[in-house]
């Protein structure tokens, strides 16, 4: 094991998301993701004190294994405070605008987003929000999104099997939102409602970017 799989397992144990354990802790969403996921390979010693504390483990556990001990400098006795939820703002933007790079963008001086929205997911410098369109990512059970909700997107984020994307096709801009399958070596783009077809994912089209978080804009509530 190494430290991302022992900060893993002690979330798991915990019941903890990747969001919860960073609001717990003080770090950013993405520093735990690159953590657990092994993509960091020298985390700042800084941000492993701060997870160590937060899941009430002794640092040196995370970072040399062996025999399991508890945080040093927890006191049993004392309920340790939680920091504020960190909050992202991005802008809403049209499907228009969702087609063209908009990693290449400062959304912000667009001029005629819709709105702009708060989430605790981390975007990316250039993330956006869109409403969703139609029923065609509406499911009658299991993960659904219906018309009218609003879904954030990372844009040239990596995408793996099963997340959500919103793509594009290269030679119109049309974007499109569906989930992101890998199967026999292919790429598909499928709709969660079987009313709507499948579509291959051929050198026509290109992913936009991932969808990072979804809901309800307060406008309708």
């Amino acid at each position: 094991m190494h430290i991302g799989d022992r900060v893993a397992a002690e979330m798991a144990a915990k019941g903890w998301s990747e969001g919860e354990l960073a609001r717990r802790a003080g770090v950013t969403q993405p520093t735990v993701h690159r953590i657990i996921s092994g993509e960091s390979k020298s985390p700042k010693r800084d941000n492993i004190e701060k997870i160590a504390k937060a899941l009430r483990v002794s640092s040196r556990w995370l970072w040399d294994g062996g025999v399991k001990e508890e945080n040093e400098s927890f006191d049993a006795n004392v309920e340790p405070t939680t920091g504020p939820t960190r909050y992202y703002e991005y802008p809403e933007i049209s499907w228009v605008q969702a087609g063209v790079a908009c990693e290449a963008m400062d959304l912000f001086n667009v001029g005629d987003f819709e709105a702009i929205h708060p989430s605790d997911a981390w975007a990316g410098p250039n993330g956006f929000w869109l409403k969703v369109r139609g029923p065609s990512m509406t499911s009658t059970n299991g993960m659904s999104f219906s018309e009218g909700m609003i879904i954030l997107v990372a844009p040239g984020s990596d995408v793996e099997n099963g997340q959500y994307v919103v793509a594009k096709l290269i030679d119109t801009n049309e974007a499109t939102f569906k989930q992101f399958i890998w199967d026999s070596g292919k790429a598909y783009l499928k709709p969660l409602n079987p009313a709507f077809p499948t579509v291959e994912v051929d050198n026509t089209w290109t992913i936009v970017g991932r969808v990072v978080d979804a809901k309800w804009p307060r406008s309708v509530l």
